[in-house]
């Protein structure tokens, strides 16, 4: 096109009038928006990581969790049909497994909220416009844990709450 044209003769007298000029110096030139976009390049490229790296991290967690679940399900089948025969609500055996996890999540938050909201205070410290952490961010995140935590317990817990209690308490 026509401004490419314009663009190229330009840079190409620039670099004729720095040669004569400065004949000792190589002519290099950067567009700002090259080396501005190349800046932030190295942080999509940080953050395309971090996301891989996360969801890799929520699937190890979620196996572990459903193996927590796997065994608590099989070590307490005796207590849950127990319960089942005293009449018992699936609902409320449901509630009895993931109360527990619930507390463990809110453990966790406990614990890694403000070791991230340091972490990533540290880190937003490099960029030119600050931005501040709100609390909305962790809550968002507690909110997300608790839901990936209740939909990999609910699985299993409701696989023995719905169990027949006489085929758990036939041995006894």
């Amino acid at each position: 096109s026509q401004e490419s044209n314009i663009l190229a003769e330009t840079i190409q007298k620039l670099g004729a009038d720095w040669v004569n000029m400065y004949p000792e110096y190589l002519f290099d030139y950067q567009f700002l928006d090259e080396r501005i976009a190349a800046f932030y390049q190295e942080e999509a490229r940080l953050t395309q990581l971090f996301k891989i790296l996360a969801g890799i991290t929520i699937f190890i967690g979620c196996l572990g969790l459903y193996g927590l679940v796997s065994f608590m399900a099989v070590r307490r089948t005796k207590e849950v049909g127990i319960r089942k025969v005293l009449g018992a609500s699936v609902s409320s055996i449901l509630f009895l497994f993931s109360r527990e996890f619930m507390v463990l999540v809110g453990m966790a938050f406990v614990l890694a909220a403000p070791i991230a909201y340091y972490v990533m205070q540290q880190w937003l410290m490099n960029f030119t416009y600050q931005i501040d952490i709100g609390i909305s961010t962790f809550v968002l995140a507690v909110a997300f844990s608790a839901l990936v935590a209740l939909l990999t317990v609910s699985y299993q817990s409701l696989r023995a709450a719905l169990a027949n209690p006489v085929d758990s308490l036939r041995n006894e």
